[in-house]
């Protein structure tokens, strides 16, 4: 994408009043709902056990713009673990490809946007690892493997079942806790 559009659009994006969210894909400002209950509550559950087994040199971050004006994208997952460098800034992004690992739970309002979005986007971002929690299907699903194209896996459980997240956090997530939203 042109740097210059790019640029452009971000601009738009961050002239937004505080409280909306939003993010760029390509020619396309998305922008978002802020979270319910049930959503906010998850994503604490999901936190704590990512906290329990972070790396030292790994910090976490919810609502941070991960930028690549090269690809034209600027997304803000949930959740993010980032290197404790990135985050000495006073601007609310950073660049994607630092980030270890993007967290999503799924919006009922716009679920495309992780579900097809996010799946194409972040790989392309070089984020290594997306993990998305859809409380609606009662899954999580896990995406790895990113070329800088695509992920090539992606491993699924239902809410109650384990699932393993890889190095840098290698742990078995307990998906006991998480609540659907009916």
């Amino acid at each position: 994408m042109d740097p210059q559009h790019f640029a452009l659009l971000d601009e738009a994006r961050r002239s937004l009043p505080n409280g909306f969210k939003a993010e760029i894909s390509g020619d396309t400002i998305v922008m978002m709902v802020g979270p319910s209950g049930i959503h906010q509550r998850n994503l604490l559950f999901l936190r704590r056990q990512f906290d329990a087994h972070c790396p030292a040199d790994l910090l976490p971050s919810e609502n941070t713009d991960l930028v690549s004006p090269g690809v034209g994208k600027s997304r803000n997952p949930d959740l993010t673990y980032l290197p404790a460098d990135v985050l000495e800034t006073t601007d609310n992004q950073v660049p994607a490809e630092t980030a270890a690992i993007a967290v999503e739970l799924v919006s009922p309002s716009n679920p495309e946007n992780d579900w097809v979005g996010k799946v194409r986007d972040y790989p392309v971002m070089g984020i290594p690892l997306y993990l998305l929690v859809d409380a609606r299907l009662k899954t999580v699903t896990l995406f790895s493997n990113a070329d800088g194209r695509k992920y090539h896996r992606r491993e699924d459980a239902d809410f109650g079942e384990s699932l393993r997240i890889p190095p840098p956090f290698d742990f078995d997530l307990d998906t006991a806790s998480l609540l659907p939203y009916s």
